[in-house]
């Protein structure tokens, strides 16, 4: 049977000295011998009460700290000693409540204490050390629960910073390979039903398309392999040649009118990524033939704006979408989108 709980150490057995301190005054200080039994037999009590004290948790502690109490009061006027019971007590009320409570809970018993002094006589080695060291003993405790409490709330605020950090960093991950492979394996896709219903009445141009689909996915290696480095774009112009091939293959003609402002580069990766997301679209679902590009700042902003005449209709935010708009909203930017004339983007950050 455990006396302590499992994390407890082992300084409760050594305040025990102040009970064995109790227990021998009657027997050193002139006493009855039912004052002597009074004294030991208390012992008998307090002794559990001390143990069960560390195995409660929150206001379940009061409970102790009563006990206590009344023992002091009790036997205050049978065996001086017993001012050690009103130090029991306080101990355990840093425990029991917050700082600001226990320090009230300790004034009452210190008050309680004055008015037993008062009203029953008690000699000034008796109440002395009973308000001396319980006031002392009764603060010591009460700050290093406090401080034991703050310590635990800044660990788990650690945990949740580190935990809310590794979720960012997932969905980090997760917009990055979808902007990263889906505009991609779109591309190959469309490049390898061309060069399968090419194969027999043009093996020429075929092979060119499969050469292409081999290109485009070693550029898509490179691409993975440098985000994991943390280089998620290869800039706008990159993205704008990809861009125009892709539109090709799928049969939009682009109209492009490209003129940015000088952008820094995360304002170029988030541009750079956002069109990729757009033309990726476009070519997925739009059934669109023309396909319109515009960037240029206008006034504090730059603006980019990608427009086709496809089927248009209500946008449904998936990955790529909501992931673009947590980019742009990140930088104090906005994206709009209309679905009324086939679909149109519009993304705004400031410079």
């Amino acid at each position: 049977m455990r006396l302590l709980p499992k994390d407890q150490d082992w300084t409760p057995y050594g305040y025990l000295i102040y009970l064995l301190y109790y227990a021998s005054v009657p027997f050193i200080v002139p006493a009855t011998a039912w004052e002597r039994a009074i004294s030991t037999g208390s012992v008998a009590i307090a002794l559990p009460l001390y143990f069960w004290g560390y195995w409660l948790r929150g206001r379940r502690a009061l409970w102790v700290v009563g006990a206590f109490v009344v023992l002091g009061s009790a036997l205050g006027h049978i065996n001086p000693a017993a001012s050690v019971f009103f130090v029991y007590g306080a101990s355990y009320l840093g425990k029991a409540f917050e700082a600001l409570t226990a320090y009230k809970y300790l004034g009452g018993i210190l008050v309680l204490i004055g008015v037993e002094t008062w009203l029953l006589q008690w000699q000034a080695f008796m109440w002395i050390p009973a308000v001396v060291f319980t006031a002392l003993i009764g603060s010591v405790v009460i700050q290093q629960h406090h401080s034991k409490r703050l310590t635990e709330k800044l660990l788990r605020a650690q945990e949740e910073t580190e935990r809310m950090a590794k979720m960012a960093e997932r969905e980090r991950i997760a917009r990055d390979l979808h902007d990263l492979l889906g505009h991609t394996l779109s591309v190959i896709i469309l490049k390898s039903e061309l060069a399968s219903r090419l194969a027999e009445k043009d093996p020429g141009r075929a092979a060119l398309e499969i050469r292409d689909v081999e290109r485009i996915s070693r550029e898509a290696l490179s691409q993975v392999r440098s985000a994991v480095r943390g280089y998620r774009s290869a800039g706008l112009a990159s993205e704008l040649r990809e861009a125009q091939q892709a539109l090709e293959t799928a049969g939009v003609h682009l109209e492009a009118s490209v003129s940015p402002p000088e952008l820094s580069p995360l304002q170029e990766s988030v541009f750079a990524l956002s069109l990729r997301e757009a033309v990726t679209n476009v070519v997925r679902h739009a059934q669109a033939t023309v396909c319109r590009l515009s960037l240029q700042q206008n006034g504090a902003f730059c603006e980019m704006e990608i427009a086709d005449n496809g089927r248009g209709g209500a946008l449904v935010e998936g990955n790529g979408l909501s992931g673009m708009r947590q980019r742009v909203e990140a930088l104090g930017g906005a994206l709009e989108s209309d679905g009324s004339r086939g679909t149109r983007l519009r993304i705004r950050v400031p410079v």
